[in-house]
């Protein structure tokens, strides 16, 4: 039986140039790029290449590029010390941004008593800007923190336009840009953000590494401590392999982007006709035009086969979701789609259908029987 993979908002099929390359530096480059021998000051030249990869794709300084585990770590990171360090009495976001954020958030309310107002949200999954204005009115050092495209709805923020009313607002921007980064332009030498985040194996890079982009002299401290890499910033001996990896792997979807982007798109635009064929009552939750990866559809399907669908999908050989992976195994209906679904619809499935390169007509050929068969 093939095995056909939509599930890519989750995590991606590594490239296999970026296994090769990681291979390399596991056997040859494995110095610490903090000691200063010969192999050392290799495994350091290495890491600061890597970092120039990813910041001319980004069009930043890479001074300004800080390596992480992960999109979670980087967001738990800049929120933390903006509160604690930077003194930003309120935070302004949504309801249906990624846990990462939410919780972070709730966690900072309750340690520090901050203010928190949450941006109302469009039936459609975007944000409204004018309530995002009139909240910004209030006289208070804040922080604006919206992800630009949505991980279970594909809905896109337009970051140029969100960033310059944070900059008449004077509000420090920040962006969850896991979603984003290696799969659309984001020039950060123009648009108006103070930090963004990506993890690696959203780009078809390895997992466990991810960076922070961090404008100068941002004033962040530490998470935690010891010792004095990254700028002091991010203490603990850097993975060289994972940072390599993605640096490559970012290379790579810049590089194919334009040709991976409309194949992808014509991928999607193929499975949305291809619905409204066999179950023309389905509906698009979000925007029909939102980000070109991912499609959430809500399906005519008997209440009584809701539970079981993702579970007769995967014994089809079929692997894809219903949300966010990091909440794949609640009970509880997504936090994303509660805010924009009627009760009555939110107990039908609704099914995240995201896309990569290595995806075929075939694959959403075979997709299509097995729901026609349930």
């Amino acid at each position: 039986m093939k095995k056909i993979y939509l599930d890519s908002a989750s995590t991606t099929q590594i490239r296999t140039e970026v296994i090769q390359e990681m291979t390399k530096i596991l056997s040859e480059d494995y110095g610490n790029p903090s000691s200063t021998h010969s192999f050392g000051r290799n495994a350091k030249s290495i890491l600061e290449l890597s970092r120039k990869t990813i910041a001319k794709q980004l069009n930043c300084s890479s001074q300004e590029i800080i390596f992480t585990s992960c999109g979670t770590e980087s967001n738990n990171w800049i929120l933390r010390s903006v509160v604690k360090d930077l003194r930003v009495k309120r935070i302004i976001t949504s309801k249906i941004e990624h846990h990462a954020v939410l919780h972070t958030v709730q966690a900072l309310q309750e340690e520090y008593g901050i203010q928190v107002d949450y941006v109302a949200i469009k039936s459609n999954g975007e944000i409204d800007i004018t309530d995002l204005v009139e909240l910004l009115a209030q006289d208070k050092k804040t922080l604006v923190s919206l992800m630009h495209v949505n991980n279970e709805i594909g809905t896109v923020l337009d970051l140029d336009r969100v960033g310059r009313i944070c900059q008449q607002h004077n509000a420090i921007f920040h962006s969850d840009t896991v979603q984003s980064v290696g799969k659309t332009e984001i020039d950060l030498a123009t648009i108006p953000v103070d930090f963004i985040v990506a993890s690696a194996h959203k780009f078809h890079g390895p997992k466990g590494v991810g960076f922070a982009f961090v404008r100068k002299k941002s004033g962040l401290r530490p998470l935690f401590y010891g010792g004095e890499q990254e700028k002091g910033l991010r203490p603990g001996t850097e993975g060289v392999h994972q940072i390599v990896g993605m640096a490559k792997a970012l290379d790579l979807s810049y590089g194919n982007l334009v040709k991976e982007r409309q194949q992808i798109s014509d991928l999607k635009t193929y499975l949305i006709r291809r619905l409204e064929i066999e179950f023309p009552e389905f509906k698009i939750n979000g925007n029909q035009d939102g980000f070109y990866t991912v499609l959430n559809v809500l399906l005519p399907v008997p209440e009584d086969k809701t539970a079981m669908i993702l579970f007769y999908l995967d014994m089809k050989g079929i692997a894809l979701s219903r949300g966010s992976a990091c909440q794949s195994g609640s009970i509880s209906p997504s936090h994303v789609l509660e805010e924009m679904l009627s009760q009555e619809d939110l107990l039908k499935p609704s099914l995240r259908i995201s896309f990569s390169h290595y995806n075929t007509e075939e694959d959403i050929d075979a997709l299509m029987e097995a729901l026609k068969s349930i």
